[in-house]
């Protein structure tokens, strides 16, 4: 399990466990950025563990990436976060599934495949980024798999970094306008698949982002309670999911 990687300090309270999600930095964002900063100098400062869900950034085209001035105060905090004892974990998520070993030997963050099962407390949790489980939106699950394929990525990697740069702009608009022309509904969770993981998973939690749409939701699967908890987007306001002494809190940042 992923949590085993991060042991208590001895003396130290109650385990606590943060979760974020869909943070989305980019350079047309600054304040986003700053927010995020101050959130690892103080959140996850005194946490036990730091969970990313993936989109940290809103593109990443290769690791390469990382030397843009606007990335690498990000990747300082997250090295001064690790240095620190706290251990954090990342997901990849549908903008900056290229994130990959030289980003992890730069930050001391651990990469984990999606899904993941981590034990919270003892508790199996399913983490995920959760974009699998829009399985309405057929032509992005199309994308997804072709982008997510070795050969894909290795012919992307190959390209010059300000040809990659401009690809991505490109995708980010084309995704803008696969949204717009979406209906919304179809770009949630399709009911079945949530109840197809917890399943599979054996877990009756999942925590998840994508989706933008911050909330917890109980159900039941084969006559067993269950929880599926979505972490918000930082695009306006920070936010994260806090666990501590058997509790799960949604939390916004100050705007």
């Amino acid at each position: 399990m992923p949590d085993s990687a991060a042991r208590r300090a001895p003396g130290a309270g109650p385990a606590r466990h943060l979760f974020v999600s869909d943070v989305h930095l980019d350079t047309g964002a600054p304040q986003a950025q700053q927010q995020f900063l101050a959130f690892l100098r103080t959140h996850a400062a005194g946490a036990h563990v730091l969970y990313i869900l993936g989109d940290l950034f809103e593109s990443w085209v290769g690791d390469d990436d990382g030397a843009a001035s606007e990335n690498s105060a990000v990747l300082a905090g997250l090295r001064e976060l690790t240095r620190s004892g706290v251990a954090c974990f990342l997901l990849h998520g549908n903008r900056d599934f290229l994130i990959g070993e030289d980003f992890c030997r730069e930050t001391g963050c651990q990469l984990l495949p999606d899904p993941v099962i981590a034990a919270i407390d003892g508790e199996p949790v399913l983490l995920t980024h959760g974009d699998a489980l829009c399985t309405d939106d057929h032509a992005y699950q199309e994308l997804r798999t072709i982008v997510r394929t070795p050969a894909w990525q290795s012919r992307f990697l190959s390209l010059p970094l300000s040809d990659r740069q401009l690809l991505a702009n490109e995708a980010r608009a084309g995704s803008r306008a696969h949204t717009a022309s979406t209906i919304p509904n179809i770009m949630d969770v399709n009911a079945a698949a949530v109840t197809a993981a917890f399943k599979a998973a054996g877990v009756r939690r999942i925590i998840h982002g994508h989706t933008h749409r911050p909330a917890v939701h109980d159900a039941l699967v084969e006559g067993q309670p269950v929880q599926r908890i979505v972490l918000g987007a930082w695009y306006e306001q920070g936010s994260f999911l806090s666990y501590e002494s058997g509790r799960y809190e949604l939390r916004s940042l100050p705007r």
